[in-house]
């Protein structure tokens, strides 16, 4: 069974040719104010709303990733189009892209599925948050392997111990996507998404709580909460909003790339 695209052509590109277009224009406009020299990492938080708005954001959290020589990864997001209990993993056997398939690393699902006793809900996996990382991770590190996990209704500390798990492999990789504040002003944006950038920086849980509205929260509160565990250092890499590119600052909605080591 194939993870097919559900999202191509409208969340990102559906051809290779003009991904490979935004990808390169992100990396220019990167390299000239910035710099990655032996940055590694292979936990990071990155957005999912279309790669015209928050493609540059996501695009320097899997340079991260090249770099950290890791090949295997699970991708974390959270449900929009269905509401279900608990978490879906399906056994795919790959996830297609515009760049070719991602094969589905089997050994991680029959893990995940042995130790967690972890359902799947297919109609769950036509998911924008997960999928958007998908040409990202196949076009940076075209052998990856990927397991896809799409959250519904569920407590953090049921998304923690699976991260809790994989942090123990040291081979595996996690990617937890989330988007920030949507539809305020620009000012009220800023605000609110600070809070969730504070509380990213220095792990505080309870800081979450004080107006930060990432439609991923669990997801980001599970990744603190096992980052706390393993004594990992967050790091935030880029935050912007949809107003840098559309110019309406009456409406906008945030995003954040962080990693940690």
């Amino acid at each position: 069974m194939k993870r097919a695209m559900s999202v191509a052509g409208s969340f990102y590109p559906a051809s290779n040719e003009e991904i490979e277009s935004y990808l390169k224009y992100f990396n220019k406009v990167f390299e000239k104010h910035f710099s990655l020299i032996d940055t590694c990492s292979r936990a990071v938080i990155v957005p999912h709303a279309g790669y015209i708005y928050s493609g540059f954001t996501a695009n320097i959290a899997y340079r991260i990733l090249q770099n950290s020589a890791i090949k295997r990864f699970v991708v974390i997001g959270p449900s929009h189009r269905i509401g279900f209990n608990g978490i879906s993993l399906c056994e795919f056997e790959e996830y297609d892209t515009p760049f070719g398939a991602l094969k589905c690393d089997q050994e991680i699902v029959k893990a995940l599925q042995e130790n967690f006793q972890i359902g799947c809900v297919p109609e769950a996996h036509h998911e924008h948050s997960t999928e958007v990382q998908f040409p990202f991770l196949k076009h940076y590190i075209p052998d990856a392997t990927l397991v896809e996990l799409v959250y519904s209704s569920v407590d953090t500390e049921s998304v923690s111990h699976i991260i809790d798990y994989l942090l123990k492999q040291n081979d595996i990789g996690i990617i937890i996507s989330t988007d920030l504040s949507h539809f305020y002003t620009l000012k009220e944006a800023n605000l609110r998404d600070q809070i969730c950038i504070n509380a990213i920086e220095n792990l505080n849980l309870e800081k979450l709580e004080e107006g930060c509205e990432a439609c991923g929260m669990i997801g980001v509160k599970a990744l603190l909460t096992s980052a706390k565990k393993f004594s990992m250092q967050p790091h935030i890499i880029d935050y912007r909003t949809s107003a840098d590119v559309s110019n309406d600052t009456e409406s906008v909605v945030g995003y954040v790339s962080a990693y940690f080591t």
